[in-house]
């Protein structure tokens, strides 16, 4: 895992990985310490952790073992974003992503995308803080 920082403010956190499930962990961990930094309280980062495990399952496909993907995971603020990049071949899968997946996903950030790019699979999602999409103040509860 490296780190870059370019003149905007935005933090870069790159990860590759083997294209196997038993690698997902690694994803799970680097997401939940990218939302960590950015300042997500704790069922930010969970959301933030359950939607990179299911838009990474999507990457990874029988036959594509030994080849790697990567994610590139950049916090700006309180968003993060990540893109994923799987090894060519895993196309098959996004057939298959289930409609609860779907789901799941939509509700746990605020902003995902999944397709084909020729025979790779690649994803975007961005996940702001209740506190940055609030500026900083809760909008819930009444006032007195």
């Amino acid at each position: 895992m490296s780190t870059d920082s370019d003149l905007s403010d935005q933090k870069v956190i790159r990860l590759t990985i083997p294209a196997a499930a038993e690698y997902l962990r690694l994803a799970r961990l680097a997401a939940a310490d990218v939302g960590s930094r950015a300042g997500l309280d704790f069922e930010e980062i969970e959301d933030l952790r359950i939607a990179v495990d299911e838009l990474s399952h999507a990457l990874v496909a029988p036959g594509t073992e030994g080849d790697v993907m990567s994610l590139t995971f950049a916090i700006r603020g309180a968003t993060v974003t990540v893109d994923g990049e799987g090894p060519p071949g895993a196309t098959h899968r996004m057939v298959i992503q289930s409609e609860l997946s779907r789901t799941i996903i939509a509700a746990v950030v605020d902003e995902h995308a999944l397709h084909t790019d020729g025979d790779i699979v690649r994803f975007f999602l961005r996940k702001e803080s209740r506190e940055g999409r609030t500026g900083g103040r809760e909008t819930s509860g009444a006032e007195g």
